[in-house]
């Protein structure tokens, strides 16, 4: 099989998971507003869905246009990257629990939790979100999608998304 096929299988887990997570969060939300949950931050959300689908779209599109060439030592690297990417997400999903979700839903009251990953990191999940952001694209060398990713991820994190959670948080423990 070629490199560029186990590519796409790869993207095709990836995207799996991701409604995975999705069907997860869901449940999440729906759980958090029947239990007085407030969501703020609604204005950003689309774009970073858009972004994220935008990312798992690129790597492909980059990979087959440009013909990227697989570099073994780089896409084991980036695939090691990627799978402890994954199992980071997975972690803060596991410690949250019925808190976690990809929207910005808070439980007015609740503290916050400081166990596992987020016992190092106050926003763990989006370290997860940041290396798969640039790992999974260099698999096949897709380094345009990576750099562009992760740019646009880091202006929409840093400039609207961390700033609406901490916000969300602190008048949630209020």
């Amino acid at each position: 099989m070629s490199s560029e096929l186990w590519y796409v299988v790869l993207v095709a887990a990836v995207v799996v998971e991701r409604i995975a997570e999705l069907v997860v969060s869901q449940r999440n939300v729906t759980w958090a507003l029947s239990q007085r949950g407030a969501e703020t931050g609604r204005g950003h959300y689309p774009l970073m869905v858009a972004l994220h689908t935008g990312l798992l779209a690129a790597c492909l599109v980059e990979v087959f246009a440009t013909d990227r060439p697989f570099l073994p030592v780089l896409g084991v690297t980036m695939l090691a990257l990627v799978l402890g990417a994954q199992a980071l997400r997975w972690w803060c999903i596991r410690v949250l629990g019925r808190r976690w979700n990809t929207r910005v839903v808070v439980i007015p009251g609740r503290s916050l939790v400081a166990t596992g990953p987020y016992r190092w990191l106050r926003h763990p999940n989006y370290l997860a979100v940041a290396i798969e952001g640039i790992a999974l694209p260099l698999v096949h060398t897709a380094w345009v999608t990576a750099l562009t990713f992760t740019v646009l991820n880091a202006v929409l994190l840093l400039g609207f998304r961390i700033p609406t959670e901490e916000r969300a948080l602190e008048s949630a423990a209020a």
